[in-house]
């Protein structure tokens, strides 16, 4: 039996080993995926132990310490400076499949990435979000509350001084033009709070698609705005599934159908029901 697994702090209720597990069942692998809760200061010393894997995952707040651990990392994760997953054996190569995820939820959901991106966030997730649109040629607006407001301009400057691309920083507040997509990066909207919106829902309904980072609820306000208006939109359990399977084809050298990440999605969201 292949060990897999997911390091970060605290890990809480994650829905990785469900996903994994069901991921197992199709494509064939003989594999169990457990969580390994590492604190920050005692990583460099638990690193051997998750080497010993056939291969894991990483999440908050390991992504950009685990780095310094590994022997090499793939072109994106060297880009975004963050690794969610690592191939183990005799080196250690680091790499991030939360791009592939949202790339691969996009296009599953009918949406074009291009023209007009309003990205909401500025930090974590929205990084990845604001490289993967500049890289796509998407024109890329930033928006964030006041306080974000520097946190976005060090994206901003990173974006100019590694893609040699410019895009545009602006308070959430002054928000009202129209959108080919708007890009939900924050925790708005997440359980408990899940009466909150990003955006004001006139906003929503002039875009031509939205994707929210948010999967529980799977239907939060963002979307149900998007829903009603006939927009396409995606949301992040199909983005957590993608990546979970993009990580298992670095693994294991396996492929999956989207009419298999849609079963896997199905299972996950009724699960997250329970």
């Amino acid at each position: 039996m292949k060990l897999f697994g997911l390091t970060g702090f605290p890990l809480g209720h994650s829905m990785s080993p469900f996903i994994h597990r069901e991921l197992f069942k199709i494509s064939g692998i003989d594999g169990e995926y457990s969580l390994y809760e590492i604190p920050p200061e005692k990583l460099a010393g638990s690193i051997s132990k998750l080497k010993s894997l056939s291969g894991f995952n990483v999440t908050i707040p390991h992504k950009i310490g685990v780095i310094q651990q590994l022997d090499e990392l793939d072109e994106k994760a060297a880009l975004f400076g963050a690794v969610n997953t690592v191939l183990t054996g005799e080196k250690t190569k680091g790499f991030n499949t939360d791009c592939d995820g949202f790339i691969r939820a996009v296009k599953m959901a009918g949406i074009e990435l291009g023209g007009s991106v309003l990205l909401c966030g500025a930090g974590g997730v929205s990084r990845m979000f604001a490289f993967e649109c500049v890289l796509a040629g998407c024109s890329l607006t930033v928006a964030v509350r006041k306080a974000d407001i520097p946190a976005a301009n060090i994206l901003k400057d990173e974006i100019k001084e590694k893609l040699d691309k410019y895009i545009e920083v602006m308070n959430i507040t002054d928000v009202c033009e129209s959108y080919s997509l708007i890009i939900n990066g924050t925790p708005v909207g997440m359980f408990p709070k899940t009466d909150t919106c990003i955006l004001p829902e006139e906003i929503i309904k002039k875009a031509d698609a939205v994707f929210d980072a948010v999967y529980n609820p799977t239907e939060t306000l963002f979307i149900k705005y998007a829903k009603e208006a006939g927009l396409k939109y995606s949301n992040g359990l199909s983005m957590l599934v993608w990546q979970a399977a993009v990580a298992e084809e670095i693994w294991n050298g396996v492929t999956f159908t989207e009419e298999d990440i849609r079963k896997v999605i199905d299972k996950t969201k009724k699960e997250l029901e329970k």
